[in-house]
């Protein structure tokens, strides 16, 4: 048998739903999965429990949780300090991708628009970054560099741009955005399939990130069911997930084509559906209950408005010369201004909400030696997490009457890991049960939410941001080798297991990972092992 011009091919499909992958390969919608299926395993994993938004990503290429690589969000409080940091200036993710260790044992590599990745120094092979990613954090860039700039002299950037998020779309918008979707999958496959065919690649990985800005935008247009839905924009446009779905197959079978006899692995990271969730709320819920305190007027506000008054009472002349002095120190205050901020009285405050995606909310405790101006004792964690669980627990959504947060979970009982003190203390997980809709989208169905409770009596708030769909932590893969049994795999593995068998199969051990080969996909045609890499 002859040696395959690549032997190992990986494939994401960002944020799609298993559920709508294994339906339309079922119903003809995406033959060329139906037919890697047909000849391979089909299985679906675990996502990462309480952090399967931020996380997803870090985690499936280092094979390691949160506690150990220390990425949840893009703004992460510094621990011991209430400083939040843009985590994409500043650590990041702090344990190395898979492909780093398959450079070091040789592998030729080649890596395309693996969301949430930086370029990696020294690679063995190829990398490009955010071409078309949907989270651009650190914008377009190639290794080599002229691989970049070689794109996109030919090729041109992706025709969707760096966002997709926006609102007030009609029929006319969603059309335009599911065209260039389209579009952008098409323009990859092509740069891409003619990359895979210099050959020679151990791995070749490739992403696209146009089934998560569907499912985020277009959700309500695919879902009848949705509050958001427009029935006649949707006999209009059709069904964007549908249309982007359907080319991205296309894609994957160019791609598998010029693949040759490689192994080909198939999957989606996490999983989509409807926009569920009340994180917008989780700060007001926390004052009402007594966990957390609003701030007061921040003194350098008060001495800000003390300042400005005698500005005004000085006499022009004396202005005159001492502005250019004043435009500095002005500038220099917008900037802490506008700096990200905690949003509770510290000093009064048992805990603090952090940003941790919209499905899971995130709250910090605020600790007496662990904080720098902690206030709760070490001794009353414990006692305060179970009042506040409970508290949460309690509170319905005053339309349906249903739980509005399913449960409340502490990080230590899910993880340990050197960089867990990264990580929010407690995951507020709301109730998939309910789905909300968003002002700003048709008239605001189901966008207002009234928390109720015997304890904090009623609370409002209004979910204004421009997404109908949300994440799911679930995710689907299909993998096909020569000489594969095919068939649906009856565990599910976790999403952590990922990067192990990739390395795997390409003879390489990773370690210091939590997460392990899948010997039902390992087995097919693995290389031979060599040392640890």
């Amino acid at each position: 048998m002859t040696e395959p011009r690549t032997k190992l091919l990986v494939i994401g499909i960002d944020a799609a739903s298993p559920d709508l992958l294994d339906a339309w390969m079922a119903d003809g919608t995406l033959p060329h999965l139906a037919a890697l299926a047909s000849r391979g395993l089909v299985g679906r994993t675990r996502g990462i429990e309480g952090f399967f938004v931020g996380s997803t990503w870090p985690s499936m290429y280092t094979g390691t949780s949160p506690a150990r690589h220390g990425f949840h969000y893009q703004m992460q409080l510094v621990p011991g300090s209430y400083r939040l940091e843009d985590r994409a200036r500043g650590a990041f993710v702090e344990r190395e991708p898979f492909w780093r260790a398959l450079s070091r044992a040789g592998k030729r590599v080649a890596v395309i628009d693996v969301p949430l990745t930086k370029l990696q120094p020294e690679l063995n092979g190829v990398q490009v970054v955010e071409w078309g990613g949907h989270d651009a954090f650190f914008g377009y860039a190639a290794l080599p560099p002229a691989l970049a700039l070689d794109i996109e002299q030919r090729f041109g950037r992706h025709p969707a741009g760096a966002s997709c998020d926006a609102s007030g779309r009609g029929a006319p918008e969603y059309l335009a955005l599911t065209a260039s979707l389209e579009k952008g999958v098409a323009v990859k496959a092509a740069w891409s399939a003619e990359l895979l065919a210099r050959g020679g690649w151990d791995l070749f990985m490739t992403v696209f990130t146009e089934s998560h800005c569907a499912g985020h935008q277009c959700w309500h247009l695919h879902d009848a069911g949705h509050p958001s839905h427009d029935a006649g924009v949707a006999a209009i446009t059709g069904d964007p997930l549908r249309s982007v779905y359907r080319a991205i197959d296309a894609a994957i079978g160019t791609l598998v084509a010029s693949a040759g006899d490689a192994q080909v692995v198939v999957f989606a990271a996490h999983g989509m559906s409807t926009r569920y969730g009340a994180h917008f709320l989780l700060r007001d819920l926390l004052f009402a209950l007594g966990a957390a305190a609003p701030p007061r007027a921040p003194l350098r506000s008060r001495l800000r408005n003390a300042i400005s008054g005698m500005w005004r009472a000085l006499p022009p002349v004396v202005r005159s010369k001492l502005s250019s002095l004043r435009d500095r120190v002005s500038a220099r205050d917008d900037a802490r201004a506008n700096a990200p901020a905690i949003g509770v009285d510290l000093d009064r405050s048992r805990c603090f909400p952090l940003a941790n995606g919209l499905a899971v909310g995130g709250v910090r405790l605020n600790i007496a030696g662990r904080e720098p101006r902690g206030v709760l004792a070490p001794e009353d964690a414990d006692r305060f997490c179970a009042e506040l669980e409970a508290d949460l627990l309690a509170i319905v959504d005053d339309v349906t009457g249903e739980r509005l947060v399913r449960r409340v979970v502490r990080t230590r009982e899910l993880y340990e890991g050197e960089r867990i003190d990264a990580l929010p203390d407690l995951l507020v997980e709301w109730s998939e049960g309910i789905a909300h809709g968003t002002t700003a989208l048709g008239d605001g169905a189901a966008a207002r939410v009234c928390a109720r409770s015997p304890k904090l009596g009623a609370i409002e708030g209004s979910n204004d941001y421009a997404r109908s769909g949300e994440h799911r932590p679930g995710g689907w893969f299909v993998a096909a080798a020569p000489g594969a049994v095919a068939g649906r795999m009856e565990r599910e593995p976790s999403l952590l297991d990922l990067a192990p068998t990739f390395a795997r199969m390409l003879g390489v051990e990773l370690l210091e990972v939590d997460g392990e080969p899948i010997e039902e996909i390992v087995r097919a045609g693995a290389l031979p092992r060599t040392l640890p890499a």
